[in-house]
């Protein structure tokens, strides 16, 4: 019987499939490692090609894909967006960095997506975007959220941060939006550690991302020699990865399939191996909606009260496993009651963020790894006394994106 340094098993890993070494010494090789190098632009079209959108743009994160998102549709004070409370500080940051006012969502119970029919109540002549967010890879309900946007002449952008290569209807997640964008933090299936992108399916914005995108002015247009030197023609900023973060990310584009084969099959293996646990001990797995496809980006349990999910883990801990929780619903962080906001405003993300627990999945996890966790879940008495630990032991470092 291992210990639990020995098992030690994160929640999640970085994973390499192999070839990141060999493109970064030919990106060091080209002479051309800053941002907008041909690795770059490999990824853009790789990227264009799977959502079928009009142009893709790396950038540095998905906080600064929002926020380019946020400039392009000229948001700012006085406007209105609404975000889903149960979702990362970015989705909501990016514009009020812009002066926007974000009127926090309730999700829904099954999904944890953005409830729709809280949507039209929401509306008001100052609302400017609703962003959707696809948690955990399951898309949004799309169909209505675009009717009631396209009623109402409002914008749509999704954070598909969790959802690249899933599908909604037969559709790429990403596409639905006027804009959309992407993360390839480490916690992603697919990363460079940090990164992102900015999904434009709407031409008439693509000139002024490569503009906003790079500070602002028509450098890029100079660069393919359609002006003779480049000026400061809008606001903007430094929104180009490096070219070796793009060497490393196409590595792991070119490797979707062995990828996402591996997170299938974890996924898929806590889902058929707990199913009786969970059924027994009233605790709930993910929901997939028949006509969603996600991409395996998360595995998730919800306990039945909050005492069980803070013991829960704790236990794992003592297992050596790490298994966070996720969110704390923005309206009850100390920004949102800057914005008015109050507990009871969105009651279903307070119900699931304080029993929601993540399962440790990685693209790289083994059969011996994730039996460990499958066990421990299993030998777990969710009917022990009510937990005893200080809270202390929950903070926001759990919660990472």
């Amino acid at each position: 019987m291992k210990t639990p340094e020995q098992l030690a098993i994160p929640f999640n890993r970085p994973s390499f499939v192999g070839t990141e070494q060999h493109y970064l010494q030919q990106s060091i090789a080209s002479g051309h490692i800053s941002g907008d190098g041909p690795f770059t632009d490999l990824c853009n079209k790789h990227l264009a090609a799977v959502l079928g959108a009009k142009s893709v743009l790396l950038t540095t994160s998905c906080t600064h894909a929002l926020e380019l998102a946020a400039l392009l549709l000229d948001i700012g004070p006085g406007d209105e967006v609404l975000v889903p409370s149960f979702t990362f500080v970015s989705t909501a940051n990016a514009f009020c960095l812009f002066g926007a006012t974000p009127i926090f969502i309730d999700v829904r119970s099954d999904t944890l997506n953005l409830d729709e029919s809280k949507l039209a109540a929401r509306i008001t002549p100052r609302t400017k975007a609703i962003i959707c967010v696809h948690y955990a890879g399951v898309g949004c309900e799309m169909d209505p959220i675009m009717e009631i946007a396209s009623s109402s002449g409002i914008s749509v952008i999704e954070d598909n941060a969790h959802g690249l290569f899933g599908r909604y209807r037969g559709r790429p997640l990403g596409s639905f939006g006027r804009l959309a964008t992407q993360s390839f933090h480490e916690t992603k299936n697919m990363s460079c550690g940090e990164g992102g992108a900015i999904v434009i399916n709407d031409d008439t914005l693509i000139s002024r991302t490569e503009i906003l995108r790079e500070k602002g002015t028509d450098r890029k247009r100079f660069f393919h020699g359609l002006v003779d030197k480049y000026s400061w023609l809008d606001v903007g900023s430094s929104y180009l990865p490096s070219d070796l973060l793009a060497a490393y990310l196409y590595a792991q584009l070119g490797a979707q399939e062995q990828i996402q084969t591996a997170r299938a099959r974890v996924w898929r293996r806590y889902e058929s191996e707990l199913q009786n646990w969970c059924s027994q001990n009233d605790v709930r797995v993910p929901f997939v909606p028949e006509h969603c496809e996600h991409p395996y980006h998360m595995f998730y349990l919800i306990m039945p009260s909050e005492s069980i999910r803070n013991r829960f883990i704790l236990y794992m801990k003592q297992q050596g496993i790490l298994a966070p929780f996720h969110y704390v619903p923005l309206h009850l962080s100390p920004m949102g009651a800057r914005f008015g906001a109050r507990r009871g405003d969105c009651p279903v993300s307070e119900q699931i963020s304080a029993r929601l627990v993540r399962l440790p999945l990685y693209n790289s996890m083994t059969n011996s790894e994730q039996d460990a966790v499958i066990q421990a879940i299993l030998s777990f008495e969710t009917s022990n006394a009510e937990d005893k630990a200080s809270k202390s032991e929950f903070n926001d470092k759990n919660a990472e994106r």
